[in-house]
């Protein structure tokens, strides 16, 4: 029995890795992501084949532009063990490491941005909960259901 196809958000700074990024690369692991709950999307939600709406945070028009999907399945990541990088861990070993990522393949660009203010008026329609919507919410990788992805992908 196959497991059903699972849905996500994951946001980025377009000033850090774009949607313009992974498809210029094609597949790129996910790495940096140091929130607990977070990273257990990653390692323990994940599933190779689950689809993801690629979302512009932190820029002029927030909103979601594009559509990737998980590539791997979750390992760990290499920059927790490098001290030169911005992410090191000096707690994680490779023995017990504390930071996982998948790597996320392009699918395809949005026709057009859906920004976040559109995705708000949908608030009610999304369910409560929705976790981009939710004030106070820094998460950069949260789950979406299988409804909120088609009327989400419906705005475009």
């Amino acid at each position: 029995m196959t497991p059903r196809k699972r849905y996500w958000l994951m946001k980025s700074e377009p000033d850090t890795f774009s949607i313009d990024d992974l498809e210029r690369v094609g597949v790129e692991p996910w790495n940096g992501v140091r929130n607990y709950q977070a990273r257990n999307f990653m390692r323990d939600g994940m599933q190779v084949g689950d689809g993801v709406l690629f979302y512009h945070s932190n820029t002029a028009v927030p909103g979601i532009v594009g559509i990737a999907s998980v590539a791997s399945h979750a390992y760990p990541d290499e920059t927790q063990f490098d001290p030169k990088s911005e992410y090191y861990d000096p707690r994680a070993t490779r023995e017990q490491p504390r930071w996982y990522l998948v790597d996320v393949k392009f699918e395809r660009k949005l026709r057009r941005t859906i920004p976040l203010e559109e995705i708000k008026r949908h608030a009610d329609a999304l369910g409560e909960g929705f976790p981009l919507v939710a004030r106070g919410n820094r998460l950069s990788v949260m789950p979406v259901t299988a409804a909120q992805w088609k009327l989400l992908l419906s705005l475009e």
